[in-house]
């Protein structure tokens, strides 16, 4: 991809409501743009790394066994009415009216959809276990959006559904998804922990949350030396105290701030027996399906990230998720013919290797390229200019060091896979 075909939009200025660096950073690099409160287009550049992310989830669940579907965001109230929540949400629940008076709600979350949905086809224990996700929009309308995507009216999420015959079989399930939560984060190479949790509106007998440990987080966290605990809602409760304070004084236990990133629910019956989602046992018993949901906040991972990694300079982004794996700059390639033909053979060369790359063509100088570059924060550069054109080579670049390098054009492809 060439800079000519694929525009930045990186920016100086930094509205004034950008509070944290991963919102003044984001908006910076030219990866979103605000729409309205709580709401924001993602550009060209924002949206490779959107991609990324669920390229990850979509890999790891299926390794799992989980299929991928899409629900509608518009909801019937209905079926809100049958689970019992319609009343039970709040305000978040945004609810308009259709021109026949009927009444709907832009979806938060899918239990209801998603229970209305396997009930009308599934019937027997044969046909379990089920596990099916989606990656799509979200909407809840907050009371107050801030930090950016972090907390947004309208966002982009991976939530999961497992159907299951007995309890023990979720149980089992629900490992799994852990399982497949760790190596997600992992590959998104996030410093994150798992916590106990409360299961809020969504309801169950059981919950985990995941957080990226930040100074920026709006959760506390409790957590011994291993990063093991819970969040304070399940602490107040554990320990009966009232205060963050009073708990820590109590348990010696360390208080951290937390992003949520993931948050796993064991449901049990909760839905089914409203919704009437029914199996027949081996033994012809009628009994209401196990269920389990599992959640991923995909646009609040790209700001979590940028949360813990980036510098005075702009983004440092892991290589799994970077917009591109590498970056050439060529200096005055619009003046010079040999430094353009270079940097092309060089262009098409990684190209043909399948590596993820962006060449930087405009007509701007080098010092205003290499900004904007460290700002969006690819890995790595390869920088051209009359020098390495007339020697055959390239300067290599990593984002997270000072030093450059020239080094021989066959030994570019190793610099960038490494």
């Amino acid at each position: 991809m060439k800079v000519s075909n694929f525009p930045i939009f990186t920016q100086k200025d930094i509205p004034s409501e950008a509070e944290v660096t991963s919102h003044q950073l984001m908006i910076k690099a030219g990866m979103i743009r605000k729409l309205s409160s709580g709401q924001y287009s993602w550009l060209p550049m924002g949206l490779r790394v959107i991609q990324k992310i669920e390229q990850i989830i979509r890999e790891e669940l299926n390794d799992i066994g989980c299929s991928e579907i899409l629900m509608p965001s518009v909801q019937p109230a209905e079926l809100w009415k049958e689970s019992g929540r319609w009343d039970d949400y709040g305000p978040e629940l945004l609810r308009f009216k259709d021109r026949h008076d009927r009444e709907f709600c832009l979806g938060p979350t899918f239990e209801e959809v998603i229970t209305d949905l396997v009930k009308k086809d599934v019937s027997s224990y044969k046909q379990l276990p089920i596990n099916l996700f989606q990656i799509s929009s979200k909407f809840r309308d907050e009371i107050r959006p801030r930090f950016g995507v972090m907390r947004a009216r309208e966002f982009i999420m991976k939530d999961a559904y497992s159907f299951h015959e007995t309890q023990d079989c979720l149980d089992i399930t629900y490992e799994s998804y852990k399982a497949a939560y760790r190596k997600i984060f992992e590959r998104l190479t996030l410093d994150y922990t798992m916590v106990d949790a409360d299961s809020g509106n969504i309801g169950g007998n059981k919950s985990n949350e995941f957080h990226v440990i930040a100074d920026t987080g709006e959760d506390d966290l409790l957590l011994d030396e291993k990063l093991n605990g819970m969040n304070l809602e399940i602490a107040k409760i554990k320990y009966s105290e009232d205060s963050l304070e009073s708990i820590i004084k109590k348990t010696g236990l360390m208080h951290k701030k937390g992003i949520e990133v993931g948050h796993i629910f064991k449901l049990g019956q909760k839905y089914s027996e409203k919704m009437k989602a029914k199996i027949t046992t081996k033994e012809s018993k009628s009994v209401d399906m196990f269920m389990g949901c599992y959640g991923i906040g995909v646009t609040r991972i790209v700001a979590a990230a940028i949360e813990q990694s980036h510098d005075s300079n702009g983004i440092i982004w892991p290589k799994s998720i970077s917009p591109f794996e590498a970056v050439i700059v060529e200096i005055d390639g619009h003046k010079n013919n040999e430094v353009r033909s270079h940097a092309n053979e060089i262009y098409e060369k990684l190209r043909s290797s399948k590596l993820n790359i962006i060449y930087d063509d405009r007509d701007a100088s080098f010092g205003n390229k290499m900004k904007d570059w460290e700002l969006i924060g690819i890995p790595k550069s390869i920088i051209i200019g009359k020098k390495e054109a007339k020697n055959k080579t390239v300067t290599y670049k990593s984002r997270t060091e000072k030093d450059k390098s020239e080094i021989n054009v066959e030994d570019i492809l190793g610099k960038i896979t490494k």
